[in-house]
């Protein structure tokens, strides 16, 4: 009876700590947990998982490794502007659009800043394919260090486990524009896709799974003549970055464009089962982080780029098959001047430099591509909004300037 006994205090003990633990660990956590299980397979996570696990995939205990970040000691202060009219039903768009987090900066300055979801500014979201761009202006830093030499090298010069593989002959560039034309399936709704099996390849001793499963894959088209949207092409250029440096992506992006150009909080960069960050996807950030971002390149770039990387980077350097629409290096061109970062489930950094304008928004779409809920016209149509809302301004201010 004695043990009996202990044995449910015992048990009484952990009800009792379970529960405040329940209350400790906050909304975003007890959410969390609601929605197991989680697994790597975030393609395939349920809105509700979603919704919670955005906001902490790199906190998820048992699932996903990151590499952090680091930010440096000076902020790069983002000062208040003018509250801007839209000229739309802001609520409404960002209800619809199911949007976590919005920064709006003009000329430099915080225009329209929200949140919802119970997300906050202190808070970091995934990216998804947002990272591309990222990982792309890696690429001109490492040129510009003089470790990547030519953007006509072959790949296979810098990534071993491509020699003998469909990428030979395959260019530096032609990946940065994914035109290598290699056979590669980003169908998001499908288990069996190569987008949701390349970070199932075994893992070999002394070499990249990432460029393990790419070199496995067989070609579709001659190199250069057709434009095929690649995760694993971005998967490369990463590699190719770290070989080419000898850092991994996250301390290189903390030394050439986080730490330098003030980003306020720390970041992380999910990694693959092989260690390596998956430079396809997945930088969490704050939305004020990604909006500096944007604003670094609306600036060119400092001295971290090469003369000229920029311009080359953000205009139509392949066809889409969309008019007015193009791709560049790993950024999504409009023939306006615009271009954007761009990521499933409704992830964004949008740059118009002849506006001086960076839209940077994160969300919980109900597909990844927003084409079930017409989230993605939704959000097309809120960048036209807002460049035609800075029009007006203009106009405005032009009208009532003395003659």
């Amino acid at each position: 009876m004695a043990i009996l006994r202990r044995l449910s205090l015992f048990l009484a003990a952990l009800i009792v700590a379970a529960g405040i633990g329940w209350i400790l660990i906050g909304p975003e956590w007890r959410a969390l947990l609601a929605h197991q299980p989680y697994g790597r397979d975030i393609l395939f996570w349920n809105q509700a998982q979603r919704d919670a696990g955005f906001r902490m995939i790199d906190r998820i205990p048992f699932v996903i490794d990151a590499h952090e970040i680091e930010a440096g000691n000076e902020v790069r202060e983002l000062p208040e502007g003018e509250p801007l009219d839209t000229g739309i039903d802001l609520d409404a768009y960002l209800a619809a659009n199911r949007t976590a987090g919005i920064v709006i900066l003009h000329n430099g300055k915080i225009r329209l800043e929200r949140y919802e979801m119970g997300f906050r500014s202190d808070g970091r979201w995934t990216s998804f394919s947002v990272a591309k761009s990222l990982t792309s202006t890696l690429v001109g830093a490492a040129v510009k260090d003089g470790a990547i030499k030519n953007l006509d090298d072959p790949v296979s010069d810098y990534i071993d486990e491509l020699k003998g593989s469909a990428y030979d002959g395959v260019t530096v560039e032609q990946v940065l524009t994914m035109t290598s034309g290699i056979d590669w399936n980003e169908d998001y709704s499908d288990p069996a896709s190569d987008v949701a099996q390349f970070d199932l390849q075994e893992v070999e001793p002394g070499r990249s799974a990432l460029a393990t499963y790419m070199a496995g894959l067989g070609r579709a088209h001659a190199a250069g003549e057709v434009w095929n949207y690649s995760t694993g092409e971005t998967n490369l250029i990463g590699v190719l970055v770290s070989r080419a440096t000898g850092r991994e992506l996250a301390s290189y992006l903390s030394e050439k464009i986080w730490t330098p150009y003030g980003m306020e909080q720390d970041a992380t960069w999910l990694l693959g089962h092989d260690g390596h960050e998956i430079s396809g996807c997945c930088i969490q950030a704050s939305v004020r982080d990604f909006a500096r971002f944007g604003q670094f390149m609306l600036e060119g770039g400092l001295d971290v780029l090469p003369d000229g990387w920029i311009a080359a980077a953000t205009v139509k350097q392949a066809d889409i098959g969309s008019p007015g629409e193009g791709y560049g290096y790993q950024w999504w061109t409009w023939d306006d001047g615009a271009y954007q970062a761009d990521g499933i489930f409704g992830q964004g950094i949008f740059i118009d430099p002849n506006r001086n304008l960076v839209i940077a928004s994160n969300a919980s779409w109900t597909s990844a591509l927003g084409d079930t809920g017409g989230e993605w016209e939704a959000r097309k149509g809120f960048y036209k909004a807002i460049q035609h809302a800075i029009d007006m301004e203009a106009q405005a201010a032009q009208g009532d300037a003395p003659q």
